[in-house]
């Protein structure tokens, strides 16, 4: 392995644990649902590929490498699908999204657990 995949793959691994820091975050401090949703929906999906990425570039071109890339793009697929599948869900049940007081719906309340 050269130094400058190793380097790639450590940057990547790096980025992506970041990206997936910042979700979590998200998911503490965001308002409502729909924001929790889309912070996780957003950076986890972005913070998974890059770990997998960066895995795949260091083990190199193997049978390992090639499932993780098969990984990746299943997280492509399946979590931003899986994220609008629960926000549309939520949006059926009622539960509202979430507006500053004097927005255009007044503060609109949430159903089960919101600010």
């Amino acid at each position: 392995m050269s130094d400058l995949q190793y380097g790639v793959s450590i940057a990547m691994v790096a980025a992506g644990t970041f990206f997936m820091l910042v979700g979590s975050i998200g998911i503490i401090r965001l308002p409502d649902f729909f924001s929790r949703t889309h912070a996780t929906g957003k950076s986890d999906t972005l913070g998974i590929m890059l770990v997998l990425g960066g895995l795949a570039m260091y083990e190199g071109f193997t049978v390992n490498s090639a499932k993780l890339l098969i990984a990746i793009v299943l997280v492509a697929l399946a979590n931003p699908v899986g994220m609008h599948a629960l926000a549309k869900a939520a949006l059926r049940y009622g539960l509202k999204p979430w507006m500053p007081e004097g927005s255009g719906d007044n503060g609109a309340k949430q159903k089960g657990g919101g600010q």
